[in-house]
């Protein structure tokens, strides 16, 4: 501890207040506390209670910072605030990239809409869901049509406007208030039932279709008693979905929280109207080592201050310490008594426990992805290194690849992996300059000795500018190099052993040696540089399946090249080959003749009888395509 924290701990006072704890002038952590001087002082005494994360934090914290607060719910909104400006590290974060969809209706609009949207804004408008997934909501608007004819488009009404109804009015599905159709109040009538109908309300509307029905078919009119029928099993349908729970109609948002030594997940069952409406799971990353009534305590304040409307309850697994504070902050951004409860038994409890299920098979689910993706990329990269013979494990592999057709349009690829993963931004394609026909191994050569010599180029430049050290690390405040200048830690060479002693050369040319291996692709044989035994791994290895899908990945990115200039190539017109006739003559020449062909076998006066082509372009065109190479080409 150094004398300036002594010093600052020496001097807190005992009141409420936030503390920032920061490592080279960056804040690392934000806390709270009702006495500040007795909290952040535990932080530097009796360290082996603490649990490693927090004991890692304090190794780094070289000063801090305090805000005083008058009182605990103070210090409590304030550290949410904190939190959300700095994004402290050691801090549980809601890192929230999930947008589900949402209905939204307008209520400060004469004659709103029924929306999809996928943010809550904090604009006054009625915002229901989540749904879960796009499919979800259209099935609930399709109903929505189906019952009140509420507007679709998007149109800007204007007072007095008097447009002609569009088809949807003519169909029954909109009041056309575009046409003066009907009044704001009588539209707010149908708004009003919507609202209830989306807040669980649907009672009232079977009723009205049931009189509805029995109306119609009192009076023969059976085609249309068959259609109400319909909505009634819709609507019937939609809600059956949402599972029916016993919670007297209310409005509940059930939370509940696992953790691992690492991470922990928390689940969030929505419960609108009676009905559960859906979940989602939120990973808070690092948080696996805090107490559950801690996490949820952070997840709640992050949760609802992002525009998400609180419910009038909040169950949890486990009551947070500050529940009468939370519960205070909720019932502001309410503007409504929010309560937060612990329940113990009861149809309550079965809720909380059913997310909790559901929390623990959301964290499974997640932890056995993460394994599998490292598995699949930077365990396979060690893996790979194994295999080889390699001391370190590779972050960068580029593959090559050559492709032509009967050896023209030859093209090279070369793509690259990063810690398993493909870095589309750092492919590049070479066309092959200095080799004719089908050769590989030579192109192989060409390709490998631009590539390294272009490398050598950059970070000679680089060097030069002092923003890369001699031994090849960018410079303190540097970014990683990329493209060219970056060097990889590995070579794929797609062929066998010819293709990679052709690559291996270039590169030795340039002043590199970097390890470097060919794949073979009839039996996926690995070759490396002075073996004569190929090297056959299994073929459910994660190093197998990483070099081949970067070797089908440079083969694929060569193919869609090489095809590009095929076609570009095909589609070129012999007229672009004669001198002196531009753009705008060709255009003329081509309409007139309606053909390269017809240009080819037009005679001089023929010629000579096109709008803006004189005797002298007549000329030059006869004499190109009557030239015996280009008649033979162009009648071909």
């Amino acid at each position: 501890m150094n004398d300036l924290l002594q010093l600052k701990i020496a001097k807190l006072p005992t009141c409420p207040g936030c503390y920032l704890m920061k490592c080279a002038g960056e804040i690392i952590y934000v806390g709270k506390a009702v006495n500040l001087k007795n909290r952040v002082s535990q932080y530097f005494h009796a360290s082996r209670d603490h649990s490693i994360k927090v004991r890692a934090m304090v190794e780094r914290i070289d000063d801090f910072d305090i805000v005083l607060c008058d009182t605990n719910l103070e210090a409590l909104i304030l550290e949410c605030n904190l939190i959300k400006l700095h994004k402290p590290q050691y801090n549980i974060l809601l890192k929230d990239d999930k947008h589900y969809p949402y209905l939204r209706i307008d209520v400060t609009q004469d004659y709103p809409r029924v929306e999809l949207v996928r943010r809550v804004q904090k604009d006054k408008a009625k915002y229901f869901g989540p749904y879960m997934g796009a499919t979800g909501v259209r099935e609930v608007l399709d109903v929505l049509r189906g019952l009140f004819p509420l507007r679709t488009c998007t149109q800007t009404l204007k007072p007095g406007m008097n447009k002609r109804p569009c088809l949807h009015h003519q169909l029954g599905e909109c009041l056309a208030p575009c046409a003066g159709k009907v009044t704001p109040q009588e539209y707010a009538k149908v708004v009003a039932e919507v609202i209830d109908f989306l807040g669980g309300k649907s009672s009232g509307v079977l009723a009205r279709l049931q009189e509805q029905m029995m109306a119609a078919a009192k009076e023969m009119r059976f085609e249309q008693a068959a259609q109400i029928r319909d909505r009634m099993r819709n609507v019937e349908n939609l809600m059956q979905r949402q599972k029916a729970i016993n919670v007297r109609g209310g409005d509940q948002d059930i939370l509940a929280c696992v953790a691992d030594e690492i991470d922990a997940m928390v689940e969030v069952v929505y419960v609108r109207g009676g009905h559960m409406i859906g979940a989602e799971s939120y990973a808070l990353e690092g948080a696996g080592d805090q107490a559950k009534a801690q996490i949820l305590a952070q997840f709640i304040l992050q949760f609802y201050d992002d525009g998400r409307q609180p419910p009038s309850e909040l169950l949890c697994i486990e009551l947070p310490e500050q529940a009468e504070d939370l519960s205070q902050i909720l019932t502001q951004r309410r503007g409504t008594k929010v309560a937060v409860r612990e329940p113990q038994r009861g149809t309550k409890h079965k809720l909380v426990e059913l997310a909790l299920k559901n929390a623990a098979d959301a964290l499974a689910k997640r932890n056995a992805h993460i394994s599998r993706q490292q598995e699949r990329t930077t365990g396979a990269c060690e893996a790979l290194a194994r295999a080889i013979g390699m001391q370190t494990v590779p972050r960068r592999i580029e593959g090559y690849d050559i492709s032509n057709t009967q050896g023209q349009q030859s093209v090279a690829s070369m793509v690259v992996a990063i810690d398993g993963k493909a870095a589309p931004k750092e492919y590049r394609h070479f066309k092959i300059k200095t080799v004719e026909g089908a050769n590989d191994f030579a192109s192989h050569y060409e390709v490998m000795l631009r590539r390294m010599t272009r490398a050598k180029q950059e970070r000679e430049a680089l060097m030069a500018q002092g923003k890369l050290l001699p031994d090849g690390t960018p410079a303190p405040g540097e970014p990683e190099l990329t493209g060219f200048a970056a060097l990889p830690d590995l070579i794929l060479i797609d062929g066998g052993p010819q293709q990679l002693r052709f690559a291996r050369e270039a590169m030795h040319e340039a002043g590199f040696d970097i390890p470097m291996f060919g794949l073979a692709e009839r039996l996926e044989e690995i070759f490396l540089p002075d073996r004569e035994e190929s090297i056959l791994l299994d073929r459910k290895s994660p190093a197998l399946h990483l070099i081949v899908r970067i070797r089908d990945e440079a083969h694929r990115f060569g193919i869609t090249h090489h095809r590009k200039l095929r076609q570009k190539a095909g589609m070129k017109s012999s007229l672009e080959d004669i001198p002196g006739i531009g753009k705008t003559r060709r255009r003329v020449l081509l309409t007139h003749f309606k053909s390269v062909k017809a240009i080819a076998e037009a005679s001089m006066e023929a010629l000579c009888a096109v709008d803006g082509i004189g005797p002298a372009q007549a000329k030059i065109i006869y004499d190109y395509y009557h030239a015996a190479n280009n008649v033979q080409e162009e009648n071909a």
